[in-house]
């Protein structure tokens, strides 16, 4: 594995103050924004190298998974299950289309890359409880990660998530809480815990660290691993578009990140693609500020969607987000749930890809821009399924309207004839 590089600092992303990472941190203490991890660019520069465009196929170089960008990923030993390096896959119907295959990943999903650095910072950092709101991926990603970490995980989830994400959680040992709301109800609960841990005797051993989206630094660099690969596997060239369901926009924001450092390195060149930000017409609060011009988000509404993913009513780096979209010439696009239904059952049919909800979201926008002419089938564009179809089973099923044949509970005979082929009549 390369040398993984000492972190320079921690950087406000709203107002640029500076925060040591030499102990754990959440937010920015003067304004509350997100933080990022900086590093020396200079002397990485000197230090760190991409792979070789020839080598990159090789199995001893890809088993890494996103490990083999130790050289701009912090001086840890992780605690990894195999996240990153996922397919890149040519669509067999569009020349300019590659559909990069999160669902591959550890428990199904890109929560894998983010919760995987996150969990690896937490034991880096001596943390012994962990806890997360989460529209159900995240969940079942952190679930995962704490058990492989020996760290406990506290979860809280819409008790209409998934059932497969309830279940991830239970199997992997998880304290699990399911509430009637939405994932900013349960980031609400975390809060309040935390804040009940911090006023009463509770050893600060035992007291909770918020792992919540964009609430610390680290999910964001497992995250931004995603704009490396897709970097690499295109030959070290950017696409012209690179399509992403957005619900908390980690991987949005990842991925920008990911772009500046490869061009201080001198590893890509060239105009950065236009990122494009999918949502669901249930959901859709980054839409309507970027339809309205506007710096943030409104909280949006009796959130409904059958995209679990893109049910976050009010990203908290909206700011981030909506700035990524305008430097970058993208835009915000939502669909309905009918025509996210209609493009998993396209992409099934034509192209053998079992999308997620959100995945569908992103192949339903960017049919919608073919159509309209403003995207040609060469152009090309990387789009993201960000987790497997299968983890949505009952969602998908539900949406089809589609029930089990004969959905009684069988009943098994009593006894079985035993004989013919294989054993004696």
């Amino acid at each position: 594995m390369k040398p993984m590089p000492q972190i320079a600092f921690l950087e406000c992303s709203r107002c640029n103050h500076h925060v040591s990472a030499d102990t754990p941190q959440t937010l920015c203490p003067l304004c509350a924004g997100s933080l990022y991890v900086r590093y020396d660019m200079d002397a990485l520069k000197r230090t760190a190298r991409r792979e070789d465009p020839a080598a990159r196929a090789s199995a001893s170089n890809t088993s890494l998974g996103m490990w083999r960008y130790a050289a701009v990923l912090p001086d840890v030993a992780p605690v990894t299950l195999g996240e990153g390096w996922t397919p890149m896959l040519q669509s067999k119907r569009y020349p300019g289309l590659h559909i990069k295959e999160e669902g591959a990943n550890p428990t199904g999903t890109f929560k894998a890359r983010g919760l995987g650095l996150a969990v690896t910072m937490a034991k880096h950092y001596g943390l012994e409880h962990l806890a997360v709101p989460s529209a159900g991926n995240a969940a079942s990603a952190l679930a995962a990660y704490a058990a492989a970490a020996g760290i406990a995980a506290h979860i809280f989830m819409p008790q209409d998530v998934p059932f497969a994400n309830y279940l991830e959680g239970i199997v992997y040992g998880a304290d699990v809480n399911m509430i009637d709301g939405l994932i900013s109800d349960c980031a609400r609960i975390v809060g309040e815990r935390i804040k009940q841990q911090k006023d009463s005797s509770t050893p600060i051993n035992e007291v909770w660290f918020d792992i919540s989206t964009l609430k610390e630094p680290f999910r964001v660099e497992g995250k931004k691993t995603m704009g490396y690969e897709l970097v690499e596997q295109l030959g070290w060239t950017y696409p012209d578009a690179v399509f992403y369901p957005t619900g908390g926009g980690v991987g949005l924001i990842g991925m920008w990140k990911a772009f500046e450092e490869m061009e201080a390195l001198g590893w890509v060149s060239g105009k950065r693609p236009k990122m494009y930000a999918l949502q669901a017409a249930g959901c859709e609060p980054i839409v309507k500020a970027f339809e309205q011009h506007k710096p943030t988000s409104e909280f949006f509404p009796n959130a409904d969607t059958f995209a679990a993913g893109l049910r976050v009513p009010k990203p908290y780096g909206d700011y981030i987000i909506l700035d990524i979209l305008a430097q970058s010439g993208g835009k915000a696009i939502a669909s309905d749930d009918a025509t996210i239904l209609q493009s998993i059952l396209d992409y099934a049919r034509n192209e053998g890809l079992f999308l997620s909800p959100e995945g569908a979201a992103a192949t339903a926008a960017y049919d919608q821009l073919l159509k309209s002419g403003e995207l040609k089938p060469t152009d090309k564009v990387v789009l993201f399924n960000t987790g497997a179809g299968l983890k949505y089973t009952d969602m998908t099923a539900e949406a089809m309207h589609l029930r089990r044949p004969n959905e009684k509970k069988p009943t098994l005979p009593t006894s079985l004839p035993v004989g013919g082929i294989i054993t004696p009549q």
